[in-house]
């Protein structure tokens, strides 16, 4: 026993470096997020002279790590007396849940057929899905912008709808999820008498189910966060989305531009934290090779 639990105390004496490393990578991660929350915490004052540095250009602001007067009338300024702040928090929120709705309704078929389905054509047709993922919103943004130019649907909120809707993403994070389905199983189905679309909504998409929440996990972070395309495609400030808001407030508004930050991370965290365990088995299932 004694031997055994030496062994084991120098086999974690060996990973601890390994440990350390991780913590203190996982520190300056997390370590914006702490100072934004406790900054928000910080009343006018405070903030003026935290700030101060950075406004006069005169040097490098260096925070209390404490607050010295905590107080909540940042939050409580932003959620009474700012109702712009839930005109834009509802624009995100309508436009990433419609999004995400009409994405499941595109991505999942098209992953599926080209999952399940060899057709002439299918390897060199899904390597084009592969490329347009790849390619940046800066790349598409001309073309996007004079189709939908052409349909009328600038300075709207089908403009930001749209374009994401058919985006190859969510159909390359569903495709591997569904490819790891043994084919016995569909065979099965079909022997007794099942149709391809029973196949596919009963057996499909229960067991293709990581990468579908994977896919819409990866795809809430994403549009809720997305600044370009309202820039480029949106005008009209009544359809900002909350991410637009924050970059409006100017100077002075340090506290409110905190406490807005705050409650803007706290539904990507809690969605994270919600789908991690699908988002995990989702992006294993994405990296195996055919």
């Amino acid at each position: 026993m004694k031997k055994i639990s030496v062994r084991r105390l120098a086999a974690k004496a060996e990973k601890l470096p390994i440990y350390i490393i991780f913590a203190v990578l996982c520190f300056a991660v997390i370590y914006p997020v702490l100072l934004m929350v406790q900054l928000s915490l910080q009343d006018r004052i405070e903030l003026s002279k935290t700030f101060s540095p950075i406004n006069s250009l005169t040097g490098f602001s260096k925070p209390d790590q404490i607050p010295l007067f905590p107080t909540l009338k940042n939050y409580r300024t932003l959620m009474f007396y700012t109702p712009e702040f839930y005109t834009v928090f509802w624009n995100s929120l309508k436009n990433v849940t419609v999004i995400l709705a009409c994405q499941l309704l595109v991505a999942a078929p098209s992953a599926w057929a080209f999952a399940r389905y060899r057709f002439k054509g299918h390897k060199q047709l899904f390597n084009v899905y592969v490329i347009f993922m790849l390619m940046p919103f800066q790349v598409t943004m001309l073309s996007q912008y004079l189709l939908l130019d052409t349909l009328k649907l600038m300075d709207t909120s089908m403009a930001l709808i749209l374009p994401a809707v058919f985006s190859t993403f969510p159909v390359f994070i569903m495709y591997r999820s569904f490819t790891g389905i043994p084919e016995e199983v569909l065979n099965s189905a079909r022997i007794d008498g099942a149709g391809e679309w029973q196949i596919f909504f009963r057996i499909g998409i229960p067991m293709g189910s990581p990468g579908i929440l994977a896919a819409m996990t990866l795809g809430f972070l994403d549009l809720w966060n997305m600044v370009e395309q309202p820039l480029a495609f949106i005008k009209d400030k009544k359809l900002f989305p909350l991410s637009i808001f924050l970059p409006m407030l100017g100077n002075g508004s340090e506290g409110m531009v905190l406490a807005a930050s705050a409650v803007t991370l706290m539904p990507a965290a809690f969605v994270f934290i919600i789908g991690q365990d699908k988002l995990e088995a989702g992006i294993i299932a994405s990296a195996i090779k055919e």
